[in-house]
């Protein structure tokens, strides 16, 4: 094994396991009652295995919906996980496949309150890899000096992370590389955005994570809500705050303003290993959830899409997982709009033949796998919890969210020859915990939809004044205002 290796050099891995009887034999036995489409499926991943060892596996976070489908992976693949997260009932929690929950300080309130317990936590045990499932990874890039030989990590360098992680940094990098993307406008005060709005517009703040900081404007009504909620301090990464008085106020960041383009949305999820592409797999929205994110994908990778992501990441010379979104105004001209220096949702690649979370695996640890295959187009998958919720969110009343219960549970509709993703029961019970408790509430009162889809922005994501902290030149060491108040 080499540290950091790259594809084509010396001491490439291109060995799997997957098809040893043993390894086989493994996943039959985890994969246990799975109806014959899923068992096809899985089945068919444990083909694209890259790691044959099993590890241990320290997940940065347990609450979002990435870090869930990730352990689903890697449980799968018969890796131990354990996970740190603030919440003591994050959805990691309701998984066999973890081991061990470890409380730690959420990153927005006290990032370096965080990274003091993560480098505990690793001199106290050993762990293969520190897998950054969200936003811990700015973090970490910021910090690899000090992680750098405690445990196995795939990030690039902290200044390639800052601009796949500021949309108005990727906005310009697009326009650098001449990229497609919706006709863009980067402002810094009222007046500004003011003059680039043109109906019907979407907003963005330049930093902002589960659709948090982005409002569709399509009137002067709309307009106003924007400018009183970017001038509103505290709203979870949604305000800026507002300097100065009258017309001549300025944002304390950066805006963006881009025409809206009606179409498909797509995701683009990619693993490189110093700026080479090694996994791919994208996939189209049939159905939207809650806060507009998926609750019904189907898998289709675009070569053109996939050209444009290489160029990113060859350029930034990425290092580990990254995901691009785009929208298909026509068939023929994917247009970007949005980048996560992330692997987001990856179950919807495994089902299709990729294992990115195996690739990103390897890669943590040095290694140098070939590239993965291509997935396979048309695989549908689900989330339920977001059908669900999205439903709620869009007025659904008791029958609506009945029905959908209904229609998921029979696969029928819209769900027919779909897989679930975030909640697999057959393969994890315990996860109809949370799925339960979701439907349950929304059955008993269905307004509680937007509040129960807005607690997606928890203590593990960032703001802008963690992200001010965690850039200062004496972080972690030096005095930090205590936000946990």
């Amino acid at each position: 094994m080499r540290a950091h290796g790259c594809p084509g050099e010396p001491g490439r891995n291109s060995k799997t396991a997957a098809n040893s009887p043993e390894i086989r034999k493994r996943i039959r036995e985890k994969i246990g009652e799975t109806t014959r489409p899923e068992l096809a499926m899985i089945s068919a991943m444990a083909v694209a295995a890259r790691v044959p060892k099993s590890l241990r596996v320290l997940v940065s976070e347990g609450n979002s919906t990435s870090a869930r489908e990730a352990i689903t992976i890697l449980g799968l693949s018969g890796h131990r996980v354990e996970v740190c997260d603030p919440s003591r009932v994050c959805l990691a929690r309701f998984s066999r496949f973890v081991r061990r929950f470890h409380r730690c300080p959420g990153l927005r309130q006290d990032p370096a309150g965080f990274l003091g317990f993560v480098e505990k936590l690793l001199a106290a045990q050993h762990f293969d890899v520190l897998l950054p499932a969200h936003e811990q990874g700015f973090l970490f890039a910021r910090a690899d000096e000090r992680l750098s030989g405690r445990t196995g990590i795939a990030l690039p360098g902290f200044e390639s992370y800052r601009i796949a992680h500021n949309k108005a940094g990727f906005s310009r990098l697009l326009e650098q590389l001449r990229l497609p993307q919706p006709p863009t406008q980067i402002v810094t005060s009222e007046t500004e955005l003011r003059a680039a709005v043109r109906f019907p517009s979407v907003v963005k703040t330049a930093v902002g994570t589960a659709s948090r900081g982005i409002w569709f404007v399509r009137s002067a009504d709309d307009l106003e809500a924007v400018m009183r909620d970017l001038g509103a301090p505290g709203l979870s990464g949604q305000g800026l705050g507002v300097q100065g008085l009258g017309a001549n106020r300025t944002f304390a960041d950066e805006v963006l303003v881009q025409d809206f383009v009606g179409g498909i949305t797509g995701k683009a999820q990619a693993v490189f290993c110093r700026g080479e592409l090694l996994g791919f797999h994208g996939y189209r929205q049939i159905a939207a959830g809650a806060g507009g994110g998926e609750a019904i994908k189907q898998s289709e990778s675009r070569a053109d899409v996939r050209a444009h992501v290489a160029a990113i990441g060859e350029h930034l010379g990425w290092h580990g997982a990254l995901s691009v979104d785009y929208v298909l105004a026509d068939a023929a001209t994917p247009l970007l709009i949005d980048c996560n220096p992330r692997l987001v949702e990856p179950m919807s690649a495994y089902l299709a033949g990729v294992d990115l979370v195996g690739l990103l695996l390897a890669i943590s640890q040095g290694e140098t796998p070939e590239a993965s295959q291509r997935s396979r187009d048309g695989v549908r998958t689900h989330l339920a919890m977001q059908a669900l919720l999205g439903c709620a969110s869009r007025g659904g009343g008791r029958k609506h969210i009945a029905r959908e219960c209904w229609q998921l549970a029979a696969r029928r509709g819209a769900y027919a020859g779909s897989t679930e993703e975030l909640t697999p029961l057959r393969l994890d019970w315990i996860s109809l915990v949370p799925l339960a408790m979701i439907a349950l509430a929304l059955l008993l009162q269905p307004r509680w939809g937007a509040t129960l889809a807005n607690k997606g922005w928890g203590a593990h994501l960032l703001d802008l004044d963690s992200i001010a902290i965690i850039a200062r030149e004496d972080f972690p060491d030096g005095d930090f205002p205590d936000k946990t108040s």
